[in-house]
Parts: C-alpha cells; sequence; structure tokens
C-alpha cells in the first residue's frame, strides 16, 4: 500500500509469513523527517532509501559506493617528421571523364547504392557570363559538399544534426573559355529506420552561378556528370598490398590538404596497455591501419562547446604488428597529420565512498 506525506512517499510490500520491504521518497530539494511504521525516519533530499525490514534503511540513493577508471594516456610517438610521411591527392574528375551522365541532378543515395559515402558531380560550360563578381551558388539536401573549380578546391559546406540541407556560396575566378566545376557531395551516416525512407533526399539540388542580386545563371539542369566514390577508394590503397596502385610522394608544404591519402610505418607499443591515436591535428576523414578502418572522424566539426566530439580513436592490439604497422589515412576537410600521436592508456581502478547531496535551492 502506499502512504502520502507531504513531500515524500511509502510503499509497503508485504508477504503472508510475515516478511515486509518498504520504500521511502523524498521529491523535496531539503531533508525531509517522515513517521513509517512507529520509527522516524530522515529522507536525504531528492532521494528513495529502501527499508528491508520495513525497519531498517539498507540503501539510499543520495548515498552512493562508485568504482571508477582513472585512465592516464601517455603518448609514445609523435608522428611529426615530414620525411616520415608520404600523400596521395585523390583525382579530381571532370566532366568528360564521367561514364554517367543526367541532364537532372540524380540523388545521392540511389547512385552510390551503398558503394560510398562519396559521389561526385561535375560539369563542363563556356564562359560567357557578363559577371565581374561571379559567385557559385550550391544548395544540397545533405550532408557535406566540396567545391573545386577547374581543379582547384574553392570551399565546402555541410548542414547539422537538426538542420540537413545547406547552401554554399563561393566567390569563384572563372577562366575565358571552358570551366569544370567538380563538386563532391558527402554522406555520414543514414537513418536505417522510420517512416517514408524512401521518400529521403541527399545530394545537390541546385547549382547557379550569381551575378548580381537579379542576374543568375542556373546550372541545374545542364548535363552533369557522375562518379561514385574516390579513386584512393577504389582501389583500397588503404592496404599494404595495393599502395603500389598509385604514385605517392613526399608530404608537401602547401595548406591544401583537401583529398588527401596519407601514409605512415610505425612500431606498436610495448605492453599490453590498449592503444589510441589522437587525430586532434586532423579535419574529417577515415583512418585504417594495417587494412583495418578504426573509425571516421571528424575533428573539425565542434560540439555544442566548441570542442571536438572526438580525438581518440582506439587501435585494437588485435590489428598491430610488432614492428611495420601502416596507417593510412584519407583527409577531406584541409587536416594535418603532423602531430598525430600514438598513445597508450593505462586504466587504475578507484574506489570512493562519494555522498550526492543536492543542497537547498
Amino acid at each position: 500500500m502506499a502512504n502520502s506525506y507531504v513531500r515524500s512517499k511509502a510503499w509497503t510490500l508485504k508477504e503472508e509469513d510475515g516478511g515486509c520491504v518498504a520504500i521511502l521518497t523524498n521529491y523535496d530539494v531539503q531533508n525531509v523527517t517522515v513517521q513509517f511504521q512507529n520509527t522516524s525516519h530522515e529522507l536525504l533530499p531528492k532521494s528513495i532509501s529502501i527499508l528491508a525490514d520495513c525497519k531498517n534503511v539498507i540503501f539510499n540513493t543520495a548515498k552512493v559506493n562508485t568504482e571508477h577508471n582513472s585512465r592516464i594516456v601517455e603518448a609514445t610517438q609523435i608522428f611529426d617528421s615530414s620525411d616520415s610521411w608520404e600523400e596521395f591527392k585523390d583525382v579530381i574528375p571532370n566532366m568528360e571523364d564521367a561514364l554517367l551522365k543526367s541532364e537532372t541532378f540524380l540523388e545521392h543515395m540511389n547512385t552510390t547504392k551503398d558503394k560510398s559515402d562519396y559521389l561526385w558531380y561535375s560539369l563542363r560550360f563556356e564562359n560567357n557570363l557578363s559577371c565581374t563578381k561571379p559567385v557559385l551558388h550550391v544548395e544540397s539536401a545533405g550532408h557535406v559538399a566540396h567545391a573545386f573549380l577547374n581543379n582547384i578546391y574553392t570551399g565546402a559546406a555541410h548542414g547539422s544534426h537538426d538542420a540537413k540541407g545547406f547552401t554554399m556560396d563561393i566567390p569563384i575566378m572563372l577562366n575565358d573559355g571552358m570551366n569544370n566545376i567538380s563538386i563532391l557531395s558527402a554522406m555520414v551516416g543514414l537513418p536505417d529506420s522510420g517512416p517514408f525512407l524512401e521518400s529521403k533526399f541527399a545530394g545537390l539540388r541546385k547549382v547557379e552561378i550569381q551575378c548580381t542580386e537579379k542576374e543568375s545563371y542556373n546550372l541545374t539542369n545542364y548535363t552533369w556528370g557522375y562518379q561514385v566514390g574516390l579513386v584512393g577508394e577504389k582501389l583500397q590503397i588503404f592496404r599494404e598490398e595495393n599502395l603500389g596502385a598509385v604514385v605517392w610522394s613526399k608530404i608537401g608544404t602547401s595548406m591544401n590538404h583537401t583529398l588527401t591519402w596519407y601514409k605512415i610505418f610505425f612500431d606498436a607499443p610495448t605492453g599490453d596497455d590498449p592503444v589510441t591515436l589522437n587525430l586532434s591535428t586532423m579535419g574529417k576523414g577515415e583512418a585504417w591501419v594495417n587494412g583495418q578502418s578504426i573509425g571516421r572522424y571528424w575533428v573539425s566539426f565542434p560540439d555544442s562547446k566548441g570542442n571536438p566530439s572526438q580525438t581518440l580513436y582506439h587501435v585494437p592490439r588485435s590489428f598491430l604488428k610488432a614492428s611495420e604497422n601502416l596507417l593510412v589515412l584519407l583527409e577531406e576537410a584541409g587536416g594535418s597529420p603532423l602531430q598525430i600521436s600514438l598513445n597508450t592508456v593505462s586504466v587504475t581502478s578507484v574506489r570512493e565512498d562519494i555522498a550526492y547531496y543536492h543542497l537547498p535551492r
């Protein structure tokens, strides 16, 4: 049965043989003293007490014994030598290279068919515009887009958790004569349940060149070419046996690291402690160790407090050899690998008696 107090409640469970268990609750932010079965009990703020024999408190949620881990992260290697890294810049496709073409924009997911997160949209057009300060205007239904003009990176934009769609407005310099626009649409995750999945749309919706507020040139219904995935992705150059499929070069000093693959070899740390990679200097992409993906990263997209949601990425010991381990990174958004560190994490169990009290307001 339940007994009501001004700021608390009690539930009593009784057995035929006389056994009794009671639950006392205090909803207030202050201590409350109650009388229960001729016994006085002081209930801590916002707490639940369990009375094993309806008399003696054996558990109270405001006073909990906890056990937590103390983690110590120690950098065992810092990959800061440019001589140790090699890079491969992925190929920017042009319209004439495309095997698939369409006069209307193709939807991203139906075109890639789960083969890749990436879909290239490419267009070749002749510049006969009267613009003096043209702006490339792109509207996308999500999730990320990178724009290239004549194989030169011009900018990027992305949606958010609440608003998948976005627009991108980038000032550009057009060549006289023919120009190539290549836009890479990228996905970062799809829903796997819920209503109207078949009606969800991703990818580009509109592309135009804006000259003034009243003058623009809509390129949406031109003939666009399409390529699913990246060259390095198709060739699986994150596997050691496929490294020779492309030409690697020493890492450059240019700040344009967009759509660049990086590789380096490293030795495994000694001991049995867990191993992580600190990717805090990277932007957005994916990492592989000995051909095994350790996950996608998006360090450059901060959380609500302005910090990366994650910087440490676990490398299972089962992925590692004693030496000559291959690390490959696909950097999509301009990060630098030169301060990546390999870390070990030691974990120590700590038991503390902690009392949680809610102070009066």
